[in-house]
């Protein structure tokens, strides 16, 4: 199996756990916990900042201080309806209760302690679409560049039709020289539906000393340490993934593939 593809490593508690040494990378960090109703998980962010998207369910959530009370109400993330997040910065404990069976990912990257504790939606989270024909699919930004409210992280949903492709035309953001391209390490948390499904990512370099297609299933998670990193739903698999990047500096910038700049140009 490859490296760059996580598997679940249980079926409840805390499923997912990259970490910047795990993945041997410097700024993203991902974690993912499946709690029943009556579940509690604790945690503090040290020098990280964190969002938590409640992806399903509904929680109880403190953190840095404050109660914020219940958030979520998406029983099932292909109701495709904007999630509920909160944005804690390092330094900050935080503690979940959950009220129903419910996943929760925990996004993290470097923090600096610019910004304040925070929710992020569902208010001002619209489902946006993007691409066209085979190209289609649909977007819920809960953190990208336009939000000025962190220091690193850059977080959003992407919700991919079946038989479509996803983070298409084939692009790359594994450079550090802004403005024309930015160096983000990219996480991908993958769910189909129905469940039984597979979606397909690539992950590959121009010089192909990485080229790597993986078979995803519902609840894997993909690394994307640099290359182009396109996605496909097959015929009869809705796709939807929860991406988190993060580099030295929070602007995304990126290189399509020699191979499909006519694509882009042409669909412009």
């Amino acid at each position: 199996m490859s490296k760059l593809l996580h598997k679940p490593i249980r079926s409840n508690g805390k499923v997912h756990d990259i970490t910047p040494e795990s993945a041997d990378w410097t700024y993203v960090g991902f974690g993912l916990h499946k709690l029943k109703a009556g579940d509690s998980v604790s945690d503090a962010t040290g020098e990280n900042e964190v969002i938590l998207v409640m992806v399903e369910g509904k929680a109880a959530i403190t953190g840095a201080g404050q109660d914020w009370g219940v958030l979520g109400d998406r029983m099932n993330v292909f109701e495709k309806t904007p999630p509920h997040s909160l944005y804690l910065p390092n330094g900050s404990d935080w503690q979940v209760a959950a009220q129903t069976d419910c996943v929760i990912a925990v996004c993290a990257a470097p923090g600096k302690g610019g910004h304040p504790a925070r929710k992020i939606g569902p208010d001002g989270i619209t489902l946006t679409q993007r691409g066209t024909g085979a190209n289609t699919r649909y977007i819920n930004n809960i953190a990208m560049e336009a939000e000025d409210f962190c220091d690193s992280l850059l977080v959003t949903e992407v919700f991919t039709p079946a038989g479509n492709w996803s983070s298409y035309p084939s692009h790359r953001h594994d450079e550090d020289d802004y403005p024309h391209i930015t160096y983000l390490e990219e996480t991908y948390y993958h769910r189909l539906n129905p469940a039984d499904g597979f979606g397909i990512q690539r992950v590959y370099t121009d010089d192909g000393s990485l080229d790597e297609t993986m078979a995803v299933s519902d609840g894997d998670v993909v690394c994307v340490p640099k290359g182009h990193h396109p996605c496909g739903a097959p015929y009869g698999f809705e796709m939807y993934y929860l991406n988190v990047m993060a580099g030295p500096l929070r602007k995304w910038r990126f290189e399509l593939a020699p191979e499909v700049k006519q694509i882009a140009e042409r669909d412009a």
